[in-house]
This record gives C-alpha cells, structure tokens and sequence, in this order.
C-alpha cells in the first residue's frame, strides 16, 4: 500500500502525463527539435480533461452548495448539508496535477518550436489551473510542482498569496507572449485547439479577463494592490489588455459529440442526472424573472417549476419535482471555462465600488444579464430589465447593488467549476436561505481538505501548510477569505 500511494503521488506531482485521445494520435514528437511532445498533440487532450473535471465537480460539489440541486437523503455525506468527505479531495487534486504536467510540456514545446501562441496559451492554463486549486484547497505544491524530471518527489506548500503573485506574472507573461504572435502573424494548428483554433488574439482577450477574475477575488487584501491594477487593465492602458468584447470571445470548450470533444456526461445513466432535484432557490428566481433560460435548464413537473427547499430538516424530505433538463448533458455549453456575461458583472462590481469609470455600474450590469441569455439562445423579454428584483437603482446601497449584481452572476457561473462557490465565499452573494438541516454550524465551507494520501507521502510540507493555514478541515478560510 505504502508503495502505491507513494507512486501515485509521484505520478500526479512530477511525471509528465501523455494523455492524448482519439483523434490526435496522429500528432507526436518533433526529433530534430524537442525532447517533449510537440504542443499540437498535448493542448486538445489537456484542455478536454481538465474542463471534463470541472464539469463532474460542478455537478457534484457547486451545485449541491449553491443550490442549484439537492441530492435528496439523509445519510452521511451529503454534499447539499454541508457535509464533504476527505475523500472528496483525490479527485480535483489528481486531474489537475496531472494536466498542469501536461501544459509545462506545452510550454516547453511551443519555447523550442518557436511559438509564442503555445506558449502564451500555456501559461494562461497555467494560471486558470492554479487559481482553481488555490481557491479549493488554500496553500499547494506551486513552484516546486511537477517537478519529479528534477528529483523533487516532495514539493514544499506555497502560501495562497505567494502563488497569486506568480499567477498574475504568468498572465502578464501571457499577454505580452500572445501580443507578440498577434503582431508577428503567427499561427497554430487550428485543430490543437478546440477553444479558439488556435487564435492569439482570441486567447489573449481570455487571459486578460481571466486576470480581472483573479484581481477581484484577491481585490480585499492590502498586500495585493489588486484595485489599481484592475484600473489599468480596463481604463488607463487597456490598449495593451484587450479583454472579451462579445459572447464570440467567451472560453467554452463545445462538446461536438464527435471523439474527442465528447462531453463527460455521455455515459451517464438520464435516471442518474435526475435524481438530484432542483432546489428552489435556483428555480424560484428564474420563475419570478420570466427568465427564457428556465426550460433550457430545468423541467416541469405537473405544469409548473418547482424546486425544493436545500438543507431541509433531516427526516422531512419534501417531495421532488423538478431536476435539470437531461439534454444539459450533452449541451456544448456546459464545457464553460469564462464566458462574457461574467466578464460583465465583474466590471460591474469594480464600477460600483468606484475602481473604474469608463461606462456606469449599470450599463455594465445589464450587458452582463443581456449577453447571458443570448448565450443560451434565448430572446430576452421585453421589459425584462425592469423587473421589480432585477431593475437597478442608483440610490441603493452596496450591499444591494453587489446583490443585484452576483445573483445573476450566479446564473452566469452555471456549470463553470468552482466558481460560484468561490464568489459566494469571497462576497457573501448571492443570499442564499440556509435550510435547519445544514451541518458545520450553518456555515458554508470555505475549503476542501487535502487528499488524505499526501499526509503519508509528503508529511513534512503537508504538516508545515496546515501548521501555516490553520486545520485541515473544510472550516478553515484561505488567505483571501481572512480578514
């Protein structure tokens, strides 16, 4: 046993992974150039398999705590009653461990063939892979990861803001690395790239908006001067940081059904998929709106929307009705990484919070609501904007405003990772009703523990990271969670 868990370590840490699928076989190692595989044959593999990650933790994990399902019952483990597992942990730490190998040879691989594009693109995943581990587990193996070629099987834990410094070098990296293939006119392989074909440009408007996500999550600490930098990428030199301009620039790996794109849920069981109902808070919203998105997302049940209350009292489960729409599975949609709509809300936030100027909070807002529905197809209805809890008011308080704003982010943050879950623990939005039946004192949890495996095989940095973070427990806040 001691031996597998240690081998499984030092696959996930340190050994690169050659993970590609049908479909790009084809595609291997230039010998008169580069040790590594060429970066055309890693990024489509990489790219599938984290968002495939991402999109089986969303389900499971962010819409269980941002009630968007219950999975109904009262056993242990109930994601929805604030209870999470150790061994909830394995999975998100060993897929993306294991592709950050994968986007380090990309990188190596586009600096040897000469590729700025890869190599922008690399970092950009990179960062977005980070930010995603920092934000579940707080401090991780960072700069020492990956790093078995060098004999590091160990890696020490790097403090969250430590990491977060790095993570914005690497995009700034990236957008002077993707500014320069866009002036030289360099292209990629189109097929290697099932986001942007292989666009310079298109990535580099994914980077710098990635960068705003990450600048407001850390907005609240003093070591970071996150504010001002925000001010820059958007207002006083945004010339040199384009960022997305419609929903053609949003990121979304669209599944085509066709090997490889084919979504993860493929192969699940439609009595599985519905099994967790739809929670009210979710539904009612949606409702109350008139949003055109609700039949997209949620079926009827007897003629009607109807979700149910998450965090009931244990032992009075109410009856379940409505549950997601089984064609979600296989939507070309779900495979979001950061689309438009959020983009908007974030300038919304930093507009109310008076960090920018260029257009109001408002106009800002309501792009975000607007781009959101179109991106699912859907018409607004007229006077949609005015509705009595969507209409914005100038007059508000920020906390009214900041409210207005992250519930529709919520919305545009489906099935997009962690991410509303991340939001909600940063800002408290949006309000959500918190059942009797929740566990940890009613609180959300701020973190997922780390996998139980790396006590026995890096015990000395596991026990330095909980001795610096505090316990090793969902309870425990990140750095930019502290006061």
């Amino acid at each position: 046993m001691k031996k597998y868990i240690l081998y499984t370590l030092f696959f996930i840490l340190t050994v690169s992974s050659f993970s590609c699928k049908d479909g790009f076989k084809d595609l291997s190692i230039n010998p008169n150039t580069s040790e590594f595989v060429l970066p055309q044959a890693l990024l489509a593999p990489a790219l599938v398999d984290v968002v495939a990650a991402n999109m089986n933790r969303s389900r499971r994990i962010t819409n269980e705590l941002m009630q968007v399902t219950v999975d109904m019952g009262d056993s242990d483990g109930k994601i929805f009653r604030y209870e999470i597992r150790k061994s909830e942990a394995d999975y998100l730490w060993n897929a993306w461990y294991t592709q950050l190998t994968n986007f380090n040879d990309i990188y190596t691989g586009g600096r040897d063939n000469l590729s700025n594009t890869y190599m922008g693109i690399a970092r950009i995943c990179q960062a977005w892979i980070f930010s995603m581990l920092t934000d579940t587990y707080g401090d991780v193996p960072y700069f020492n990861a990956n790093k078995g070629r060098e004999g590091n099987i160990t890696p020490a834990f790097d403090r969250q803001k430590d990491i977060y410094e790095d993570i914005f070098t690497k995009l700034e990296e990236a957008n002077q690395l993707l500014d320069a293939a866009e002036k030289a006119k360099e292209t990629v392989l189109a097929s290697s790239d099932p986001i942007y074909g292989g666009s310079p440009t298109k990535w580099r408007r994914f980077g710098n908006s990635l960068y705003l996500r990450l600048l407001l999550r850390v907005s609240g600490k003093s070591e970071i001067d996150a504010v001002s930098k925000i001010k820059e990428i958007v207002q006083t030199n945004s010339v040199n940081y384009p960022i997305m301009a419609s929903n053609d620039d949003s990121a979304i790996l669209r599944w085509t059904g066709v090997s490889p794109l084919v979504t993860p849920f493929v192969d699940l069981r439609d009595a599985d998929w519905y099994t967790p109902k739809s929670a009210s808070f979710f539904v009612d919203n949606l409702v109350e709106w008139g949003d055109p998105r609700i039949s997209s997302w949620v079926t009827m049940s007897r003629g009607e929307y109807v979700g149910i209350q998450s965090g009931y009292p244990v032992g009075e489960a109410p009856e379940g009705r409505s549950s997601l729409v089984t064609a979600l599975k296989s939507s070309p949609l779900l495979g979001n990484i950061m689309n438009y709509s959020e983009l908007q809300f974030i300038l919304a936030e930093a507009a109310t919070r008076g960090w920018i100027t260029t257009q109001t909070a408002q106009s800002f807002y309501e792009a975000g609501i607007t781009s959101g529905i179109a991106m699912w197809g859907a018409t607004m209805p007229a006077n949609y904007l005015q509705g009595a809890s969507i209409m914005w008011d100038n007059d508000f308080s920020l906390d009214s405003k900041l409210e207005l704003i992250h519930v529709q982010k919520y919305y545009s943050l489906f099935f997009t990772d962690l991410q509303s879950w991340f939001e909600y623990r940063r800002t408290g939005h949006p309000n959500l009703p918190i059942g009797p039946g929740v566990g940890n004192n009613g609180a959300m949890p701020s973190r997922i523990s780390y996998p139980v495996y790396v006590q026995s095989t890096n015990g000395e940095n596991y026990k330095a990271a909980v001795a610096s973070q505090g316990p090793d427990d969902i309870s425990t806040k990140v750095w930019w969670q502290k006061p």
